[in-house]
């Protein structure tokens, strides 16, 4: 029997992200604030040294609703031509690669630095349940590093894959551009009348 167990597309599943929550997860606030989700949830976890396994819980349950919000609390970007919003459309390539193949290199990089993350969060959050501190402090390095390493590697993959899909290339926006038209070209110049 053939095992169909995605990993990646099981963790999307539970974000449950749809066309609109990726546009607003484009937003670099998003990006960049979504980083602080495991830092948080290794002081919710820890935090049942002072307040208790049940406190402990509370804030990691906190934690998790936070990170679920995530990419729903900011606006759709004007602009998309930046890093976060490339390294988000990478992300949905990568999920799409059963339906529209990605080249190998991407592939296999892509699972090692998943792999190396994973490998990242069971050490730290294991450090955080026991109150270990330079473990836990590795483990979010490691997960920190690897995750952006990882997101760096989603914007070089949407870059390659942006021209094989006209849906990949619908998902970039600048500011000023309307579908394509350059600003130049929807500004008429003022004409003075003698």
């Amino acid at each position: 029997m053939k095992n169909d167990f995605r990993y990646d597309e099981w963790l999307a599943s539970l974000m449950r992200m749809d066309d609109h929550v990726w546009a607003r997860h484009a937003n670099p606030w998003s990006v960049w604030t979504r980083i602080l989700g495991l830092p948080l949830m290794l002081v919710a976890i820890w935090s049942h040294v002072w307040i208790g396994a049940l406190g402990a819980t509370l804030m990691a349950a906190i934690v998790a609703l936070l990170t679920w919000l995530n990419p729903r609390l900011f606006a759709v970007p004007a602009d998309t031509s930046g890093w976060s919003a490339r390294a988000t459309f990478g992300e949905r390539v990568w999920l799409s690669r059963h339906r529209v193949p990605i080249p190998r290199h991407h592939a296999v990089m892509a699972h090692v630095l998943a792999f190396a993350t994973a490998v990242g969060a069971l050490i730290a959050l294991w450090s955080a349940f026991v109150a270990e501190l330079w473990p836990a402090i590795l483990g979010t390095t490691v997960v920190i590093l690897t995750k952006l390493w990882f997101l760096d590697r989603m914007v070089w993959l949407y870059e390659d894959m942006k021209t094989r899909d006209p849906v990949y290339r619908s998902w970039s926006r600048t500011a000023g551009n309307d579908n394509g038209a350059a600003a130049t070209d929807r500004i008429r110049p003022l004409r003075l009348r003698r």
